[in-house]
C-alpha cells in the first residue's frame, strides 16, 4: 500500500491513450483502483496520442469507457474525484518537438518533483522511438538524491508483443537498454496477474504434498491449454502478420510452461522468481527438422482467408499445438503439449498434470478399458480454479470404482471483488516497483528461441501440412494424433 500523507506526486502517463486499451481495460482499472483508495495519494494520468482530443475530451471519452468497461456500480462523486485527475496532450510518437511540449505540461500538471510511470499502450512499431524519444527529452532518467539514492523514479511499461522473432526481440532490447536500466522496463503479459497463474507457486511451494511428487518419476505429461472462441475479427491484419505461435505461444503459453516446470526459487522476489523462470526456457529444447515434422501442427479455421484484411490464400496458422521437452534432471523425458487457437469450441485456459497409471492393478476389476491415471487441473479461465481427479470405489459388494473430482474455485470461496481484475494487479505492481509479474529481457529471449525454431522450421521442407478445422470445434484432427500415437488424449479438465 501507499503511503497516502506522501507529499510526491506520481504520473503514469500513457502514450496511445485514444486507443482501445486505454478505454477498455487502463482507465477502468485506474478508476476501481482509485475507488478503493489504492493509488497514490497524489496521482495524475496524462494520456498522449496523436489524436486530436483536448483534457475535456479525453475525460468524457474515458467516462464513456468507464461506463462500458468499468467491474462495480458507477459513481458520479467518485468520477468526478478520478476525472480531475486525468489530463491529455496531443502530439506525434516520433516528434522530439512534441516530447518537450509533453514535458513542459508535465511539469505544469505535477507542480513538483514526480515520479513517473510511462505505459507504451500502442502497436509495437512505435516502442523503440518512444522511449528514445524520452531519452533524448531527458524524460527517462531517474532522479537521485545527494547520497545517489533514487528519489523519484522512472519506470515503463511495454505491451506485448516484444518483437516478432528472437533477432527483432534482442535489436528492441538492446535499444530499450540503451535509454533505461532493465530495473526501470516491465515487460507485460497479463496472463502472468491472473489469480490461478499467480497462485501456480502457492500450490506447489506451499503444499508439500505436490512438490515431491512434481516429476518425472510421477508426472506422465503436461498440457497447456490456451483456446479462444472468438474468430480474428478486427484484428485479422495484425493477426495475419503475426499468426498463432507469435500472438499465444512466445509469451504466454511459454510463461504458463515456466511457471510449471521451474525450480523452487531461493526467496520470493522478483530476481528469485525470474532467475528459475529463465532456467527453465533455457533448458526447453529447440525443435530439430525432424522434430519440426512430427512433434508440431498448424492448421487454420475454415473461412479465415475470407475475413477483411486476410491475404487471399494465406498460410497463416490460427492454430498450433507442440511437443517439447525440458532437458534437465526433473523433467527429463516428459513431454509437455502446448495448444492454442481461435474459433474453437469453448473458452479456456488451463493446465492438466497427468500423473502416471498405476504400475499394477490389484483389484479384481475389469480390464477392459486402460487404467485410469489421476490429473490434477489448473484452471485460468473463465472459471479460476483446481480441480484434482481420482479414483473411489462406488458402493455396494462389487469392487468398481469411478473417478471424481475434488474441486476449488476461487468465485465459490472469495466474493467477486476480492478478485482484482488482471491490469489492477499490474498497474498496481508497477507503481510500487515490484516485477515479479513482468518478463525480464532473458526470459524474453529464451522463449523465443524455442519458438523460433518452429517458425524456422515451418518455412522449410520439414514443416507439417498446413491443417483445416471447423468452427467451433476442437481444433483438426493432426492435433489429436500428435497425442494419440503415444496412447495420449487432450483433456478438458476444468469443463468435467
Amino acid at each position: 500500500m501507499f503511503d497516502q500523507t506522501s507529499s510526491t506526486n506520481t504520473t503514469i502517463v500513457i502514450f496511445g491513450a485514444s486507443g482501445d486499451l486505454t478505454r477498455r481495460k487502463l482507465v477502468p482499472a485506474l478508476f476501481r483502483l482509485c475507488r478503493q483508495n489504492r493509488l497514490p495519494a497524489r496521482f495524475k494520468v496524462v494520456g498522449f496520442a496523436v489524436t486530436e482530443w483536448d483534457t475535456a475530451e479525453f475525460r468524457r471519452q474515458m467516462r464513456s469507457g468507464v461506463d462500458e468497461f468499468a467491474r462495480e456500480p458507477f459513481s458520479e462523486t467518485g468520477w468526478e474525484i478520478f476525472a480531475s485527475r486525468l489530463f491529455y496532450v496531443t502530439g506525434s510518437f516520433a516528434d522530439p518537438a512534441d516530447y518537450d511540449r509533453l514535458r513542459q505540461n508535465l511539469l505544469d500538471i505535477e507542480g513538483d518533483a514526480a515520479h513517473r510511470l510511462y505505459y507504451l499502450a500502442t502497436p509495437p512499431r512505435f516502442f523503440a522511438d518512444i522511449i528514445a524519444q524520452l531519452g533524448a527529452a531527458g524524460m527517462a532518467q531517474d532522479r537521485c538524491d545527494e547520497t545517489g539514492a533514487i528519489s523519484t523514479w522512472r519506470r515503463v511499461i511495454i505491451e506485448k508483443p516484444f518483437g516478432r522473432d528472437l533477432a527483432s526481440a534482442q535489436a528492441l532490447n538492446q535499444a530499450v537498454h540503451m535509454v533505461l536500466d532493465e530495473h526501470q522496463i516491465y515487460r507485460i503479459d497479463h496472463y502472468l496477474a491472473k489469480e490461478t497463474v499467480q497462485n501456480i507457486l502457492v500450490f506447489r511451494f506451499a503444499n508439500a504434498m505436490f512438490e515431491p511428487i512434481w516429476n518425472r518419476n510421477y508426472i506422465d505429461h503436461v498440457q497447456i491449454t490456451v483456446a479462444e472462441t472468438v474468430d480474428v475479427g478486427h484484428r485479422a491484419g495484425y493477426y495475419d502478420q503475426a499468426g498463432v505461435l507469435r500472438d499465444m505461444f512466445q509469451n504466454h503459453l511459454m510463461q504458463l510452461l515456466a511457471l510449471v516446470g521451474m525450480e523452487p526459487p531461493a526467496a520470493f522476489d522478483a530476481d528469485a522468481i525470474r532467475d528459475e523462470k529463465v532456467k527453465t526456457m533455457r533448458a526447453v529444447r529447440p525443435l530439430s527438422p525432424a522434430e519440426i515434422t512430427s512433434q508440431t501442427v498448424r492448421a487454420q479455421y475454415k473461412g479465415y482467408c475470407a475475413a477483411e484484411g486476410v491475404a487471399e490464400a494465406s498460410t497463416t496458422p490460427t492454430y498450433a499445438a507442440l511437443e517439447l521437452y525440458i532437458d534437465n534432471w526433473r523433467w527429463q523425458g516428459v513431454p509437455f503439449y502446448l495448444r492454442s487457437g481461435k474459433a474453437l469450441a469453448h473458452k479456456a485456459s488451463e493446465i492438466i498434470i497427468q500423473f502416471k497409471r498405476p504400475p499394477h492393478m490389484m483389484f479384481p476389476v475389469s480390464l477392459a478399458e486402460p487404467l485410469r491415471s489421476n490429473y490434477l487441473a489448473l484452471c485460468i479461465q473463465p472459471h479460476e480454479g483446481f480441480h484434482q481427479r481420482f479414483e473411489v470405489k462406488i458402493p455396494g459388494r462389487e469392487i468398481t470404482m469411478q473417478p471424481v473430482d475434488m474441486e476449488f474455485h476461487y468465485d465459490d470461496a472469495f466474493t467477486p471483488d476480492s478478485v482484482p481484475e488482471a491490469y489492477e494487479t499490474l498497474l498496481l505492481n508497477a507503481l510500487e516497483g515490484d516485477a515479479t509479474l513482468f518478463t525480464r529481457s532473458d526470459g524474453i529471449e529464451a522463449a523465443w528461441r524455442v519458438i523460433d525454431s518452429v517458425l524456422q522450421g515451418w518455412q522449410t521442407e520439414a514443416a507439417p501440412p498446413l491443417a483445416t478445422y471447423a468452427p467451433d470445434s476442437w481444433g483438426p484432427v493432426e492435433a489429436d494424433e500428435l497425442l494419440g500415437r503415444n496412447g495420449r488424449h487432450w483433456r478438458h479438465g476444468c469443463q468435467g
